[in-house]
């Protein structure tokens, strides 16, 4: 199922806009703003975010820059009730993906996101097979043969992004600035660390390694 981040500070708008995407078949998750949602983020998968322009500690802008910066390719909506070119100019420019003016037509939203899921090929593009693994984005969870291991989120996109460009060397440097972004506490031994883990857990799997390119990263192989 796909899942939808609202970031909205208006309490009400929030709750009629997760009402009606959980209505139309989707999993939403709310965050009440940009800080929120960063938070939301860190945590979990999200195929779109939908996202109020002017809110408190991180604004909609302020929020599509950091997930851009950190890597973030899903797409993001923006609503806000400012109309100008210049505004619809400044969120394009920042990333986002389509620009919607309050008041919204929930039917026309609903129609927005669907071709945005569509153009981004998430309705189709939810898993990753590696060999007789089976890498699930919707809960963070490895498929094998014996079962399934679920991982942390942070151990999966950084497995899932080794394994879907297979061959590609990443710097610890190219890995913390797509998948810790925003995580400024965190240095590039993180990556190390979460890299030791995912040898371990799946050491006992012959279908992908991953490979330390000694002086520059990591590259995942598939077997």
């Amino acid at each position: 199922m796909v899942t939808i981040l609202i970031a909205e500070d208006d309490r009400n708008v929030r709750l009629l806009l997760g009402e009606t995407l959980r209505s139309a078949g989707f999993t939403v998750i709310e965050s009440r703003d940009g800080k929120d949602a960063l938070a939301q983020l860190d945590q979990q998968h999200v195929d779109l975010v939908v996202t109020d322009v002017m809110m408190p500690h991180v604004s909609g802008i302020e929020l599509v820059e950091l997930l851009r910066e950190s890597g973030y390719e899903q797409p993001v909506l923006m609503l806000t009730v400012l109309d100008s070119f210049q505004d619809k100019e400044a969120g394009f420019t920042t990333g986002a993906d389509d620009y919607m003016v309050k008041p919204v037509d929930l039917d026309e939203l609903l129609l927005r996101i669907r071709a945005l899921l569509r153009r981004s090929k998430i309705v189709s593009a939810q898993e990753l097979i590696v060999g007789a693994l089976q890498l699930r984005m919707t809960d963070a969870t490895v498929v094998t043969p014996h079962g399934e291991i679920p991982l942390p989120q942070k151990e999966f996109q950084l497995l899932y992004r080794l394994l879907a460009h297979p061959k590609q060397i990443f710097t610890r440097q190219q890995l913390m600035d797509e998948i810790w972004g925003y995580d400024v506490e965190s240095d590039s031994r993180t990556v190390d660390v979460h890299i030791k883990q995912l040898r371990d857990k799946f050491s006992a799997y012959d279908d992908f390694t991953i490979e330390t390119v000694w002086g520059l990263g990591y590259k995942g192989v598939i077997q």
